[in-house]
C-alpha cells in the first residue's frame, strides 16, 4: 500500500512539471437521452495525432496538447458525431463533458462510411482477444426461452459449451473454473442458474460486457483462461424508464430513475415460475425456481468524485419428493444455492491526467443440500470473499500511459457434509495479495506496446509467490489493417471440484495442490473490408502447468484426519482429492463481422486442439477432454425485415412506428470425444458356479466392460439452427414487443452421450447401444414492454 501512494505522489510531481507548457482536455462522454456514460467512444482533435477513447467509466483524457485552436470530435457507432471548437492555452486543463445523440445506422450512406472509419480505429485500440458486447448484441441472438449472456458468448469463435444443458464457457481449451466473472468489480464464483442451463446475469440490467479470451494485461489475474467484466446500468438520470418481459419460463422487470440532480438508481428482478404452473399439474416435475435481483446507484459527489454502489443476489431453490401426494415423509431432498455480491466504488479524478478507482467488494456463494428417506445426507458449502482493490491511470503524455494498482483478497471456505460413512469438515481462510504496474507506450501512430508485471502472494498452509510478466504489441500496417501480439504468464490459486448435478466446490492451493500456471502466446490480424465489414484472425497457444482434475476414486484414497465417537471418519484436508496434470491448447480463429447496414451479425470459424495429461490416467498419455472440438462454425444474423424488403426491391427505407425483427443463429461443430468399450470381463465370486454370464436378477456373476484409450472416439457432428421473430410496436411513450424464439428449429437430434445395455444368453453377451440426445426443438413465446 505504501508503494502505491509513493507512485501516486511521484506521478503527481511529474505531471505538474510536464504540464506547464501544454494543456489537456478531459471529461466524460454520455448518452444524451439518459445520461449513461458511453464506453469506447473515440475522442480526437481533427487533423492531429492527439486522441483517446473512453474507459469503462466513460472518461477520456487527451494530455499534453500544445496551445492552439482545435476542432474536438467525438464519435461512436449508432450516435451522431459531436463537434466543438476549442482554444487551449498553456497550462489549461479543459473539462468538456460530451453528450451524444442516438442515430439510426441505416439512415444514410454517409453514416455508414463514417462508422466504417471509426470501426477501423476501434479495432486497433481494442486489446488482442477482447470481445465487447452491448445489450443489443446479446438480445439479437436467439436463445433457449430468453436471452442469456453466457449462451450469447458461446456463438463466438473460441468459446464453446459442453452441451445444450450448460451455459458454462470453455474458452480456448480452458475449463469454466479458469474464467473470472465480475459484476461491477465483484467476483462471482458460480454464475449459473438451473443446473447450468441459464446464467445469473439478467441481460436487461447489463450496460456493457468486456470479455478477454486470453493475453490480458497485468491489471487482471487470478484465472488462467479468460476475464469477463460485466457492468450494470447506472440508471437513467433524465427521467423514469422501465421494461417488463414475460415468457413461458420467467417474468422480469428493470426500472431506472434519476435521484435529484446528482445521481440515478436502477434495479431489476427476475423469477421463473414453473413451480407455480407446470409443477402443480404434473407430479413428475419437481418444485423448482430461481430468482435474481440487482440494485445499483450512481452519484456525483462533485465534479471530481463519483460514488457507485452495486448489490446483486440470486438463488436456485429445488424441492423434490418421490411421492408428492403422500402426507407422510417420503424419499426426497431439498437443495438451494446462489450468489450474493456487493461493491462500493469511489472514482476520484486527482488531476485531469490521473484517473483512479477504489473498490470494496464482498462476494458470497453458498449451497445447502439435505437428503431424507433411506439414508440421511446433509451438506453446507460456502465461499466468502472480501476484497479491497484499486488502480490509478496516469496519462504522462499522449504517448505514455502508466497504470498501477493493488488487490487484497480475504477468502474463506466452508464445506461440511454428514453421510453414513463419515463427516467432511473443512473451514479455511486464505489471503491473496496483488500489486501490478503496466505501461502503454505509443512511440509513433503506427506502433503501440504494453509492458506489465503482476506480483502475487498467496497465503495458505504453504505460501506461494509468483511474478506474472505480460507483454503485448500492436502495429498498424495501414489505415485499415493491423497486427497484434501478446504473451504472458498467468497464475490461479483456486481449484474446482465438478459434481455434475450439484454445483461445483472450490478449494485453494495448499501443501497438497500447487498453484496452476498457464503461458499464453497470441498473434492476430485485423482489417476493415469495404464500408461495412471487419475481419479478425487470431492464432494462439496455451501451455498449462499444475492443472487438476477430480479424482473419481477419491473415497478409496482419502485419509481420515480423525474419527467421531460413533466411529465415522472425519475428512478435513484435500489430500488425495485431485489428480495432477498438465496440458496445452492451440488454435486458429477467424471472424467476419458486420456492425452496420440492413443485415448485421458475424461469421466465425475456429480450428482448435486441446490435450490434457493426468498422473495415473490413460497410462499417463495425453488425451482430448470432453470439451475439445476440432472445428466449429458459427453464423449470427439480425435484420429489420421491412428494411431488408425495401432494399431488395431497391426502394427507399421508410420510417414506421412498427417493425419486424428477425434473428438467426447457426452452429456446426465436429463431434466431441467419447470413450468407448474395448473389452469385457466376467467377475464371479463362486468359482464352481456353472452359469458364468451375468444374471443380476438371480444374483449371478457380474459382467463389466473395460474402456479403450480415453476419448479416442468422436460423436457425430453437432448442428443447430435457432431463430427469433419480434414485432415491435412503438406508441407515444411506450413500446410493445411480442416475440417468438425457436431453439433447434430443425429439431436435429444431437448426441449427448451413449448408453450400453447388456443382453445376455447362456453363450453370449450382446451390447445394445442407446444414444441420449440433447434438447429437441423448443419454441417459446413472450412479450416485452418498454416505458
Amino acid at each position: 500500500m505504501k508503494s502505491f501512494f509513493f507512485v501516486l505522489l511521484l506521478v503527481l510531481l511529474l505531471q505538474f512539471a510536464n504540464g506547464q507548457q501544454t494543456g489537456s482536455i478531459s471529461g466524460f462522454v454520455f448518452n444524451k437521452s439518459n445520461h449513461e456514460t458511453i464506453i469506447g467512444a473515440n475522442v480526437y482533435l481533427k487533423g492531429t495525432a492527439f486522441g483517446s477513447s473512453t474507459n469503462l467509466s466513460g472518461y477520456y483524457v487527451v494530455p499534453n496538447v500544445p496551445p492552439g485552436n482545435y476542432t474536438l470530435i467525438c464519435s461512436y457507432i449508432g450516435f451522431k458525431p459531436y463537434t466543438r471548437m476549442v482554444r487551449l492555452n498553456p497550462g489549461d486543463a479543459l473539462r468538456i463533458n460530451i453528450f451524444l445523440a442516438e442515430e439510426a445506422l441505416t439512415a444514410s450512406t454517409i453514416v455508414v462510411e463514417a462508422d466504417s472509419i471509426r470501426t477501423a480505429e476501434k479495432l486497433y485500440r481494442q486489446p488482442i482477444s477482447q470481445v465487447v458486447l452491448t445489450p443489443m448484441d446479446i438480445k439479437r441472438i436467439p436463445q433457449v426461452a430468453e436471452t442469456d449472456l453466457l449462451r450469447s458468448l458461446q456463438s463466438l469463435p473460441g468459446i464453446l459449451p459442453v452441451s445444450d444443458f450448460s451455459s458454462a464457457l470453455y474458452v480456448r481449451g480452458g475449463t469454466p473454473d479458469q474464467n473470472l466473472y465480475m459484476i461491477d468489480g465483484a467476483d462471482v464464483y458460480n454464475p449459473e442458474h438451473a443446473f447450468g442451463i441459464f446464467s445469473t446475469f439478467n441481460t436487461d440490467a447489463i450496460k456493457h460486457v468486456d470479455l478477454s479470451k486470453g493475453g490480458f494485461t497485468a491489471r487482471y489475474g487470478g484465472r488462467l483462461s479468460s476475464i469477463m467484466d460485466v457492468t450494470y446500468l447506472d440508471g437513467n438520470r433524465e427521467h423514469f424508464e422501465g421494461n417488463v418481459s414475460v415468457s413461458l419460463l420467467a417474468a422480469k422487470t428493470t426500472l431506472q430513475m434519476p435521484v435529484g440532480k446528482f445521481g440515478s438508481i436502477s434495479g431489476s428482478v427476475r423469477r421463473t415460475y414453473l413451480d407455480q404452473t407446470v409443477a402443480k399439474m404434473i407430479s413428475d416435475i419437481p418444485d423448482y425456481y430461481f430468482y435474481d435481483a440487482n440494485l445499483k446507484g450512481f452519484f456525483d459527489i462533485n465534479a471530481d468524485n463519483k460514488l457507485t454502489f452495486s448489490l446483486f443476489g440470486g438463488r436456485d431453490v429445488l424441492h423434490f419428493r418421490l411421492n408428492k401426494e403422500s402426507e407422510e415423509e417420503t424419499v426426497g431432498f431439498d437443495y438451494d444455492w446462489g450468489n450474493r455480491t456487493a461493491s462500493i466504488l469511489w472514482t476520484p479524478i486527482f488531476t485531469p491526467k490521473i484517473f483512479s478507482k477504489f473498490w470494496i467488494t464482498q462476494s458470497k456463494f453458498s449451497s445447502y443440500f439435505n437428503f431424507t428417506g433411506g439414508f440421511d445426507v446433509s451438506e453446507d458449502n460456502e465461499i466468502n470473499d472480501l476484497t479491497f482493490k484499486g488502480y490509478l491511470e496516469y496519462a504522462y503524455s499522449d504517448k505514455l500511459f502508466i497504470t498501477s494498482g493493488f488487490e487484497q483478497k480475504n477468502l474463506g471456505g466452508i464445506y461440511k457434509q454428514e453421510f453414513p460413512g463419515g463427516i467432511s469438515d473443512v473451514d479455511v481462510m486464505r489471503h491473496h495479495y496483488v500489486a501490478f504496474i503496466e505501461s502503454d507506450w505509443k512511440p509513433s501512430p503506427l506502433f503501440e506496446m504494453n509492458v506489465g508485471l503482476r506480483y502475487n502472494y498467496f497465503d495458505s498452509e504453504k505460501d506461494y509467490q509468483d511474478l506474472s510478466p505480460r507483454f503485448s504489441l500492436k502495429y498498424r500496417l495501414n489505415e485499415l489493417s493491423s497486427l497484434k501480439f501478446s504473451t504472458g504468464a498467468y497464475h490461479q490459486y483456486l481449484h474446482r471440484i465438478p459434481r455434475g448435478f450439484f454445483t461445483s466446490l472450490w478449494t485453494s492451493s495448499d501443501k497438497y495442490q500447487q498453484q496452476s500456471t498457464a503461458y499464453h502466446a497470441i498473434i492476430g490480424y485485423q482489417r476493415e473490408l469495404g464500408d461495412q465489414f471487419s475481419l479478425e484472425v487470431e492464432s494462439y497457444y496455451k501451455d498449462y502447468r499444475n492443472i487438476y482434475a477430480y479424482n473419481q476414486n477419491a473415497l478409496a484414497t482419502l485419509t481420515p484426519q480423525g474419527y467421531t465417537a460413533d466411529g465415522r471418519a472425519i475428512y478435513s484436508t484435500t489430500e488425495g482429492l485431485f489428480l495432477h496434470g498438465r496440458g496445452f491448447s492451440t488454435g486458429l480463429e477467424i471472424m467476419l463481422k458486420k456492425d452496420v447496414g440492413t443485415v448485421t451479425g458475424w461469421l466465425g470459424y475456429s480450428l482448435a486442439r486441446t490435450l490434457y495429461r493426468y498422473d495415473g490416467i490413460n497410462q499417463n498419455k495425453y488425451f482430448a477432454p470432453r470439451h475439445d472440438r476440432l472445428s466449429t462454425l458459427n453464423l449470427v444474423l439480425h435484420t429489420n425485415l421491412g428494411h431488408l424488403w425495401a432494399k431488395l426491391r431497391r426502394r427507399p427505407v421508410s420510417q414506421s412506428s412498427s417493425r419486424w425483427l428477425f434473428g438467426l443463429s447457426m452452429i456446426y461443430a465436429s463431434g466431441q470425444p467419447l470413450t468407448v468399450p474395448g473389452s469385457a470381463y466376467v467377475t464371479n465370486s463362486f468359482p464352481d458356479l456353472d452359469d458364468l454370464w451375468p444374471t443380476t436378477e438371480r444374483g449371478g456373476p457380474a459382467f463389466s466392460i473395460y474402456p479403450t484409450v480415453i476419448d479416442s472416439y468422436r460423436l457425430p457432428y453437432y448442428g443447430r439452427v435457432d431463430v427469433s421473430l419480434t414485432y415491435e410496436k412503438h406508441y407515444k411513450s411506450w413500446t410493445l414487443a411480442p416475440y417468438l424464439q425457436i431453439f433447434n428449429a430443425l429439431n436435429r437430434k444431437n448426441v449427448w452421450f451413449v448408453l450400453y445395455n447388456d443382453e445376455s444368453t447362456n453363450d453370449q453377451v450382446v451390447q445394445n447401444i442407446e444414444t441420449v440426445h440433447m434438447l429437441p426443438i423448443l419454441p417459446t413465446l413472450g412479450v416485452r414492454i418498454e416505458f
